[in-house]
């Protein structure tokens, strides 16, 4: 019997490898080449055809990354997501960068309905991404604490 990847599940939605993560001197840096500037967007990060994390933004996919790129201490989710991209790429592992932005074109009568927001929490649900979970990754045993 053929289990369908998680990742999988999700292109044949309609996400995209839209960039990557790297390793810089002062940290970690995006590297996007689709969706930018798509706001409403439902994104995640992927290391060896794993799906570790699942998140959206209402801004600019850009400025969504920025936050993990530079978070401030008081965002716990971008402090967490820097640490866990840093580990990963610090052993030499990618971390890709999928996205699936709302085409704007999902209306219950005359209102829209942001297909980031709407599929976010099912998507976390059924694939229970490791980084979604309360906790850090920890490069030793290769878990989330």
């Amino acid at each position: 019997m053929y289990l369908m990847s998680d990742l999988k599940k999700l292109t044949d939605i309609g996400f995209l490898k839209a960039g990557y993560w790297t390793l810089t001197p002062t940290g970690i840096k995006s590297i996007l080449s689709a969706y930018a500037e798509s706001r409403n967007v439902l994104y995640c990060f992927v290391s060896d055809a794993v799906v570790l994390y699942l998140g959206k933004t209402v801004g600019s996919l850009k400025q969504r990354m920025y936050g993990y790129q530079n978070p401030a201490s008081s965002q716990t989710t971008n402090v967490k997501g820097n640490k866990n991209i840093k580990c990963l790429l610090a052993d030499g592992n990618p971390v890709e960068i999928y996205a699936y932005p709302d085409n704007g074109l999902l209306h219950f009568g005359v209102f829209h309905i942001n297909l980031a927001a709407g599929l976010e929490d099912s998507i976390v649900r059924k694939l229970k991404p490791k980084w979604n979970q309360t906790g850090t990754y920890n490069k030793e045993t290769n878990a989330t604490l």
